[in-house]
């Protein structure tokens, strides 16, 4: 009997590349033993609907969009408490989990790589019960994954989320937070903050990958404070180009629990989604509760 394959399509995503090879890709997955079933989603939370009422119908799923779409189908098997694996193939605008995993960019050849790899365990993170693949983050450029228009990603990929950044400098703000985690408090004014499962964060920042497993049970917590001196702003600069993380305007920590105080107006992205503002937000590491394929 051939085994059950879901393929969910976004096809929104990135610059539409995906889209004409979809053929191919179904083709491939056929070829090897597969019997296909393609959705393409409609709407944003689509993919997680989809994925909660039939995964058990399915022995595989393979996920054709960004971490958006991503992130919509892992919520989907967590809904539902299904472990089939997923394979994933990048095609949004920055596909910064798929950097963290190391997978082809070329559609066809991570298509390739899915039916030579094997399924391995990655931890998922939960904001208060919410559930994010690789990243929840608030401050400075956390907006741009939300607000810049799909029309000028699809068009500018990468560079639309570099161009909408800079609009953002002149209008960062210190946001004041109390962070607390392995028994330690940090309360402090930030610019940015971010708890993360990944080594790259909006494609504009990356993490030392010695400091970041994504299956140890751990998030990884940065903490950038809001520079009051050209000094720091210089302090802040070194630290994150050349992942420093030892002077006092960057924090930077693992921890398998993390609560944060702070104002219910400040927006969090997660995963590059927006998600509505909390005074009091509970983050937790899900160890070990999908299977990505690799």
């Amino acid at each position: 009997m051939n085994k059950k394959l879901l393929l969910i399509l976004n096809p929104t995503s990135g610059q539409k590349k995906a889209n004409r090879y979809i053929i191919n890709i179904v083709s491939l997955f056929t070829a090897a033993g597969y019997d296909c079933t393609l959705h393409v989603t409609r709407y944003s939370g689509d993919a997680a609907e989809y994925v909660s009422g039939n995964a058990e119908y399915f022995s595989m799923i393979v996920c054709v969009g960004g971490d958006g779409t991503l992130n919509e189908v892992i919520t989907g098997l967590i809904d539902c408490g299904s472990s089939i694996p997923i394979g994933y193939i990048p095609s949004g605008s920055t596909n910064d989990f798929a950097n963290s995993l190391g997978l082809s960019k070329n559609v066809m050849q991570a298509a390739r790589d899915i039916l030579k790899g094997i399924p391995r365990p990655y931890d998922v993170g939960c904001f208060n019960g919410r559930c994010f693949s690789y990243i929840a983050s608030f401050g400075a450029f956390t907006k741009v994954s939300y607000d810049t228009p799909q029309t000028l990603k699809n068009s500018f990929g990468h560079f639309a989320y570099v161009m909408e950044s800079i609009k953002e400098i002149p209008e960062l703000k210190p946001i004041h937070a109390k962070v607390t985690a392995n028994g330690e408090t940090y309360e402090d004014d930030y610019i940015f903050g971010s708890i993360s499962n990944s080594t790259s964060v909006a494609g504009l920042l990356t993490l030392d990958p010695e400091l970041v497993n994504l299956s140890d049970g751990l998030l990884e917590v940065l903490l950038v404070k809001n520079p009051e001196n050209t000094m720091d702003l210089s302090n802040i600069a070194m630290a994150l180009t050349m992942n420093k993380y030892d002077n006092d305007t960057v924090r930077f920590f693992s921890a398998g629990k993390i609560e944060i105080e702070i104002s219910p107006d400040v927006d969090w992205t997660l995963d590059g989604e927006y998600e509505q503002g909390c005074e009091k937000i509970v983050i937790e590491n899900l160890n070990h509760s999908i299977q990505i394929i690799k």
